[in-house]
């Protein structure tokens, strides 16, 4: 009896949808989730509009979510979940792993958070520990929370650069992504819902933040750092 209910349980499928403006990083979330018996992926998304579309008329045990997405963020998506009743349990999974932003996703609802970087390691686990209704973070995320509650600085190893990314706004980490993708101004304006002009001072104040003379710095900046 006990080895008929072990199978019962081992065969009930955990359905994940997956949500990334990047297909290549899907692609390999769905490649890593199809080696495992018990998770089904059901769809993925996009951008923040596409999860928010695809919720409305089907369901999903867990949403794997990132953050900086077009039309409609991450966060975005977690505040309209909000509103509802009967909503995914939710894993972040983001480029961007500054504390203030786990410390936002967590009080909006979401569950766990995996830097991409670590995906192919952390996502299984997270998968299932949020499925059961408990938390889950990456070993570098549980050491950065840990730093935070000890009073210890939150950056990598004393980098300037892991510094300097810390500081960076949220929209201004939005703006340098778009910008190492090679996204013209007006396509910044148009997925990110702000004017050219805005786009436009974000950039200056990212190319003096970052001390560099033009975009092209900045996109360099940008891949060196993993941030695409």
């Amino acid at each position: 009896m006990v080895n008929v209910e072990l199978e019962e349980f081992l065969d009930k499928k955990i359905t994940v949808h997956i949500a990334d403006d990047h297909q290549i990083l899907i692609d390999g979330v769905i490649a890593v989730l199809g080696q495992e018996r018990n998770i089904d992926v059901v769809g993925y998304s996009l951008n923040g509009k596409e999860v928010l579309n695809w919720f409305s008329e089907h369901s999903a045990d867990v949403l794997v979510l990132d953050i900086s997405m077009p039309i409609l963020d991450g966060l975005e998506v977690l505040k309209k979940f909000k509103e509802l009743e009967d909503v995914p349990k939710i894993v972040i999974l983001s480029s961007y792993d500054d504390i203030k932003l786990i410390k936002e996703v967590l009080g909006m609802g979401a569950l766990g958070f995996v830097p991409k970087k670590s995906a192919a390691e952390h996502i299984v686990k997270a998968i299932r520990n949020v499925h059961q209704g408990d938390q889950y973070f990456s070993d570098e995320v549980k050491e950065k929370m840990m730093k935070t509650f000890m009073g210890k600085p939150i950056h990598d190893s004393g980098s300037q650069e892991g510094m300097l990314i810390n500081s960076l706004t949220r929209r201004e980490y939005q703006i340098l992504k778009l910008i190492a993708q090679q996204y013209t101004t007006r396509e910044m304006g148009d997925n990110l819902g702000i004017s050219e002009s805005t786009v436009e001072t974000h950039r200056k104040n990212l190319i003096k933040k970052i001390n560099v003379k033009n975009s092209v710095g900045l996109a360099i900046f940008a891949m060196k750092n993993e941030i695409v």
